[in-house]
């Protein structure tokens, strides 16, 4: 049996970190979901530039936007939201199945808002108005500004892949939000089953350690010992008397999500972090390399909830150096945040470098 399979029988659901064009209208994605037992996705700024700069497969849609008066980010998102409709459609059948729980795709705000709580706010609801799909989630960061508007959303019936989130402490912060989110909900006579995830990053942290910090820490432990201490709050929360309450009446509990989960270190095994991360009632969104190189082994890694005691020998080795989680946590998020919003900046130019191009060609 392929280990793809086996993290499906464990109960973490494989998302794959990609969409493109070509990958929907090759049958690939079809493929996966039939052979890898792939059962949502993800997207961000970066994976769409790329595919806008190394394929042609936008080129009409581009050209058709820009002929009627289309550019910019009203320009992107019409792009990626037909990308994502169709993805979605494709998960329907999971979605439908699970009741909810899984068969989703993500499109995430600008992150230009990620300080913006208001225009958070207003952004996550006209996406959601747009996208016209049940299993659509819209991303807002669990920055400062967007945990309030991670809340709102909830509240307004918006399903939510919170993103950007590096620590125990920020997962408690959008779990916090949610919930809120939920008893305002329930308060008002409204449904409570609204769907959200909770992504926290994963190899930032080696990346981290790698750059700043001692030897003890360049092995590429620091991001699985912050995993383990962020699923052991994840599941003392659902146990919780306060979330056991909120299922009663029907909510669907958030679920955690690896994010950032393909091997930067080219020394260590290219499936590292889903073989470390394997986990009941998680997800794990991974790139299209790291799912194939998955998907030709035959075993996974053991349940996470055996190594806390590891977890708690790397993060104490952490407290020797001086650094407090918390405070790398903020750090790495605020870096973060500053990556998506350089990615934006790329995306837009390169849609304005491919529409010159195509007026001229016309």
């Amino acid at each position: 049996m392929k280990a793809t399979q086996q993290l499906h029988n464990l109960g973490q659901s494989l998302w794959l970190d990609n969409i493109t064009r070509g990958l929907l209208s090759s049958g690939t994605l079809a493929r996966y979901i039939k052979e890898l037992s792939v059962t949502g996705l993800t997207s961000n700024p970066t994976i769409f530039e790329h595919a806008i700069k190394n394929s042609d497969f936008y080129d009409d849609a581009i050209r058709t936007k820009m002929l009627a008066g289309k550019s910019g980010e009203t320009l992107f998102f019409e792009l990626a939201l037909e990308d994502l409709k169709q993805a979605a459609d494709l998960f329907r059948p999971v979605y439908d199945a699970t009741g909810g729980i899984d068969g989703w795709v993500s499109l995430e705000v600008s992150p230009l808002l990620a300080n913006d709580t208001a225009a958070t706010i207003r952004a996550a609801l006209q996406l959601h108005a747009d996208a016209k799909r049940p299993n659509l989630f819209i991303k807002i960061p669990g920055t400062p500004a967007g945990i309030p508007a991670i809340e709102e959303a909830i509240f307004a019936g918006v399903p939510v892949n919170v993103t950007l989130l590096f620590s125990a402490g920020h997962y408690l912060a959008a779990a916090e939000a949610y919930m809120r989110g939920i008893e305002r909900r329930i308060a008002a006579g409204r449904d409570p089953k609204i769907a959200s995830v909770a992504s926290v990053f994963i190899s930032r942290w080696d990346v981290a350690a790698k750059s700043n910090l001692q030897v003890e820490l360049k092995n590429n432990s620091l991001g699985i010992a912050v995993a383990i201490r962020t699923y052991k709050a994840y599941r003392e929360l659902l146990a919780s008397a306060r979330w056991q309450k909120l299922a009663k009446a029907g909510a669907l509990p958030q679920r955690l999500l690896w994010a950032s989960t393909g091997t930067k270190d080219p020394a260590a095994p290219d499936t590292l972090y889903v073989d470390a991360l394997a986990a009941p009632n998680t997800v794990n969104t991974i790139p299209e390399k790291t799912l194939l190189a998955l998907g030709t082994h035959d075993s996974i890694g053991s349940a996470l909830t055996q190594d806390e005691a590891y977890a708690d020998r790397v993060i104490t080795s952490l407290a020797r150096e001086d650094v407090a989680v918390d405070a790398l946590a903020a750090e790495l998020q605020e870096e973060g945040t500053a990556s998506f919003t350089k990615s934006w900046h790329d995306l837009l130019a390169r849609i304005a470098a491919k529409t010159d191009v195509l007026s001229q060609s016309k």
